[in-house]
C-alpha cells in the first residue's frame, strides 16, 4: 500500500469565491471569512494542487495543470479556471501584497507541475499503481468577489466624532461660561468615541474567540494525523526487504511532523497574541470608566459654575436699573440747572441794563 505524502509549499490567507454555476457571471462566497488558502505538492502522484479549508469543510482542491491561467481582475482579487472542478475559483486578499506573492507562484509551480507531468510519463512503466482524482474528494473554495475591497483581515477604524460648533456669547453671559460648555462637550465626545472603540474591540474581541475555536479543531485534527503518521512509521520499520523505501517515506514523515508541530507553535503564539488583546480591551474599559467619572465631576461643576452666572446675572440687571435710575436723576438736576442758569443769565441782563440807565 502507497503512502501519500502532501506538503504545504506555500500559504496565505484570502476569502475564497466560486462563479455561480447557473449564470456563470456573479460571484459565489463559499467562506464566511478570511480563510488559509495553500499550495501543496503530492509527492505520490507528483501533482500540485491550491487546496483551502472552512473548519473541516473543504472547499478548494484545485489540482494545477500547465494550461491553467492565473488572473488578477483587480489590485485584491485573482481568479482562475479549473476544467476538471467545471468551475472558476476568485481570491480576495486583505491587500495587493498578499495578491502579488499568490500569484507569482501560480506560474512557478505550474511550470514545476508540466515537468512533473513530464517526468512521470517517462516512468510510466515504472509506476506501479496510476494516479486518480476522486470527484467527491475536490474542494471548492469561493473568495471574495472584487466588488468587496478587502477581507477580514482588514480594521477600519472611523474617525472620532468631532466636536460641535461653540454658539456665540450672549450679550449677558460670562466668559467662563463658554468654557465650561466646551470642556463638557469635549468629554462627551471623547467619551462617546471610547465607547465605539470599545464596542469595535467587544465585536473583534468575540470573531477572534471564534477563530480560537476553529484553530483548536484544526489542531486535533494535526495532532491526530500525526499520531497516525507515527503509527504509520512504526508499521513501515516492521516491513522487511523495504529499508530504503521505508527510510526514505520516515524522513517525509518526520519532515510531515515537524511541519505539523511549526504550525501548532504558530497557532499557540496566535491564541497568545489574543489574550493580549483582550487584556488591552479590559484597560479600555477602565479608561471608560475613569472618563465617565470625569465627565459626573466635570457636570457637577458646571452646575455650581450655572448657578453663579445667574447669581451674577441677577446682579447685573440689578446694577443696570441702578444705572438707569441714577441717569434720570442726573437728567432732572441737568433741567434744573439749565432753568436756574437762564434765570441767572436773565438776572445779569436786568442789572447791566439798570447800570447803564443810571
Amino acid at each position: 500500500m502507497a503512502l501519500r505524502v502532501e506538503q504545504p509549499i506555500f500559504s496565505t490567507r484570502a476569502h475564497v469565491f466560486q462563479i455561480d454555476p447557473t449564470t456563470k457571471k456573479n460571484w459565489v462566497p463559499t467562506s464566511k471569512h478570511a480563510v488559509t488558502v495553500s499550495y501543496f505538492f503530492d509527492s505520490t502522484r507528483s501533482v500540485y494542487r491550491i487546496i483551502s479549508l472552512d473548519g473541516s469543510k473543504a472547499i478548494i482542491n484545485s489540482t494545477i495543470t500547465p494550461n491553467m491561467t492565473f488572473t488578477k481582475t483587480s489590485q485584491k482579487f485573482g481568479q482562475w479556471a479549473d476544467s476538471r472542478a467545471n468551475t472558476v475559483y476568485g481570491l480576495g486578499f486583505s491587500s495587493e501584497g498578499h495578491l502579488v506573492k499568490f500569484a507569482e507562484k501560480f506560474p512557478e509551480f505550474k511550470e514545476a507541475a508540466r515537468q512533473a507531468k513530464e517526468k512521470s510519463q517517462e516512468k510510466t512503466e515504472l509506476t506501479s499503481t496510476p494516479s486518480q482524482e476522486s470527484a467527491s474528494g475536490d474542494l471548492q473554495s469561493p473568495m471574495t468577489p472584487e466588488s468587496i475591497n478587502g477581507t477580514d483581515d482588514e480594521r477600519v477604524t472611523p474617525d472620532a466624532p468631532q466636536l460641535p460648533e461653540p454658539r456665540a456669547e450672549t450679550p449677558q453671559s460670562l466668559p467662563f461660561s463658554h468654557s465650561s460648555s466646551s470642556i463638557n462637550k469635549h468629554w462627551e465626545a471623547e467619551l462617546a468615541a471610547l465607547k465605539g472603540n470599545n464596542a469595535k474591540l467587544t465585536a473583534a474581541l468575540l470573531e477572534s474567540t471564534a477563530n480560537v475555536k476553529q484553530w483548536k479543531q484544526q489542531l486535533g485534527a494535526y495532532q491526530e494525523e500525526a499520531e497516525r503518521l507515527h503509527k504509520r512509521v512504526t508499521e513501515l520499520e516492521c516491513v522487511s526487504g523495504q529499508t530504503t523505501v521505508i527510510k526514505s517515506q520516515k524522513t517525509e514523515l518526520n519532515q510531515t511532523i515537524e511541519e505539523l508541530e511549526s504550525e501548532l507553535k504558530a497557532k499557540e503564539e496566535e491564541l497568545e497574541r489574543l489574550k493580549a488583546e483582550v487584556e488591552s480591551a479590559n484597560e479600555f474599559q477602565t479608561q471608560k470608566d475613569s472618563l465617565a467619572q470625569k465627565l459626573k465631576d466635570t457636570e457637577s461643576r458646571n452646575q455650581v459654575l450655572e448657578a453663579q452666572l445667574g447669581e451674577m446675572e441677577q446682579r447685573l440687571e440689578g446694577s443696570q436699573l441702578e444705572r438707569e435710575a441714577f441717569r434720570k436723576s442726573l437728567r432732572s438736576l441737568l433741567e434744573l440747572l439749565d432753568g436756574k442758569i437762564f434765570e441767572l443769565t436773565e438776572l445779569r441782563d436786568s442789572l447791566a441794563k439798570l447800570i447803564e440807565s443810571s
